[in-house]
């Protein structure tokens, strides 16, 4: 048996994960307890956000918060980018000295810290095999994926990640043997199939929607049979009004400003923004051929977000694009 295989036996799914993750979400209330709807994902990203803008407000670097905590600076960073969280009885002293001293606020982080340490069984995207294999960005994206409302992906090169079949999937990543082991390979390709199986059971509480240039529907990866799959897939996921669709023509009349895909995932309503005009609630992933990374800088996110909605906007829209596949479909066939 392939490590890969010892390492999935005894239920390694995606979909039990993600049930665990919101078995928790009514147990507490705003006592210090969890509010319904809340998550350790989203509690943990709301503390680590704020301590890190309270920090920046107070003009403290990350080593002064270490040296005044007598803290290692890698446990300052760690908490800074959500790779750990923070105990209660550390986070109070340090909104002391990072100067957050309403009562109120001061309370609802502390009952957010405790949120975000409940935890109860460790998901499969962190278990050692996977953290050795795919990147930090990526993993970071799955967990986001596992609490989001929405989704709105685009793409100029290939069909999201979570929209893959198998098939595609090792198609499109055996174009990178070369700079892969083939370890790294299946683990990636695993990810990659655990992540749609965690999708097909939200059809209905999650809303996604994926904008892709015409070059994504013309690029027959895997061959003829394979893709012809794929874009099947990619019907049947909209006919069960998972994800909605539009493509990109080459006719249209704008300008594709982008040359790597990226997602935007939001945690909660859209429609909450700062007083700049911001979204509160959006994280973004960004992928190129070479790298990728999590962005949660609200200006750069809100950016790439109105970006995404005027491309909406200029692309065909959901009818057209699923006659346009259809017809794709009958040439491959």
């Amino acid at each position: 048996m392939s490590r890969l295989a010892r390492d999935l036996a005894g239920g390694l799914l995606a979909t039990s994960e993600v049930a665990a993750s919101r078995s928790i979400t009514n147990d507490f209330n705003a006592e210090g307890l969890m509010a319904e709807g809340d998550s350790p994902t989203v509690a943990r990203r709301r503390v680590r956000l704020v301590l890190r803008e309270a920090r920046e407000a107070a003009g403290f670097t990350q080593q002064d918060v270490a040296e005044q905590m007598e803290w290692s600076l890698s446990k300052v960073i760690r908490i800074e980018n959500g790779d750990v969280t923070i105990a209660p009885n550390d986070l109070r002293p340090l909104l002391t000295y990072l100067n957050v001293k309403d009562r109120a606020q001061v309370a609802d982080l502390l009952a957010t810290a405790k949120i975000a340490r409940t935890r109860q069984r460790q998901a499969w995207y962190q278990k050692p095999e996977f953290r050795e294999h795919l990147t930090d960005g990526l993993r970071r994206l799955i967990e986001y994926e596992t609490e989001a409302l929405s989704v709105h992906s685009y793409s100029v090169f290939h069909i999201p990640g979570t929209l893959q079949l198998p098939s595609y999937s090792r198609a499109l990543i055996n174009m990178w043997r070369d700079e892969m082991t083939d370890e790294q390979r299946e683990y990636r390709l695993e990810a990659r199939r655990l992540r749609h199986e965690a999708v097909l059971q939200r059809i209905g509480s999650l809303r996604m929607t994926a904008l892709l240039d015409e070059s994504v529907f013309m690029r027959a990866v895997g061959g003829p049979e394979i893709f012809a799959e794929q874009l099947e897939e990619i019907l049947r996921l909209e006919e069960q009004d998972l994800v909605k669709i539009r493509m990109f023509p080459f006719t249209a009349d704008a300008a594709l400003s982008y040359n790597a895909g990226f997602d935007i995932v939001f945690l909660g309503s859209e429609d909450e923004e700062t007083e700049a005009g911001d979204k509160v609630n959006a994280v973004m992933y960004r992928e190129t051929g070479t790298s990728d990374e999590i962005v949660e800088d609200k200006a750069v996110t809100t950016r790439h977000f109105d970006r995404y909605r005027k491309l909406w906007e200029a692309a065909i829209d959901e009818d057209e694009t699923v006659d346009f596949v259809k017809k794709r479909i009958r040439e491959l066939r």
